[in-house]
């Protein structure tokens, strides 16, 4: 039987023993790391991009630079093979109308650079959007399994721009008044 592990916000986990992790995403986003050969993977859960100021100190692996190179180097004293580690990344919802900080969109883009930046290949990812996931990584395969969750206020402005299309077409099926000077 798997060990299953949760992690949240600030949080990272690796393993050589095979594990299912798993975490819920909303604007973060989570790199699943997994290198092929030793069968070593983890998973961490990013808040900001970036890096921790280390004057003014929190949990370092809420952010990006930090929670990175706190998984890889966690993947490589396991054994793991920095050159061969492939990538999976999710999260970097926008959940909140009208709060358009992009902080889902800044983390997003900061792990592909990371990403790029590192040679390190990106499997597949699932990034930005208006859902929540719930995803659960599986460290002996490399497979990612994904639940998405509706984010509540989108599905009500969604049912609200469904209502005024409605009100807009039944007013263009109706014959204009015509006014004669």
């Amino acid at each position: 039987m798997k060990r299953e592990v949760s992690i949240h916000i600030g949080e990272y986990y690796a393993s050589r023993m095979p594990t299912v992790i798993g975490t819920l995403l909303g604007s973060c986003v989570a790199v699943c790391l997994f290198d092929p050969m030793t069968k070593i993977g983890g998973m961490n859960h990013i808040l900001l991009p970036g890096k921790a100021d280390m004057r003014r100190f929190d949990a370092q692996a809420r952010y990006g630079i930090n929670a990175m190179e706190l998984l890889i180097n966690r993947i490589m004293n396991l054994g793991g093979n920095r050159r061969l580690l492939v990538a999976k990344t999710f999260g970097g919802a926008h959940l909140l109308p009208g709060l358009s900080n992009g902080m889902g969109r800044r983390i997003s883009t900061f792990v592909l650079d990371f990403m790029r930046n590192e040679s390190i290949r990106i499997a597949s990812q699932d990034l930005g959007g208006h859902e929540s996931r719930r995803i659960y990584f599986h460290t002996a395969t490399g497979d990612v399994f994904l639940k998405r969750i509706r984010s509540r206020y989108y599905s009500g402005v969604a049912f609200q721009e469904k209502k005024m299309i409605g009100r807009v077409r039944r007013r263009m099926e109706k014959p204009a008044k015509i006014n004669f000077f």
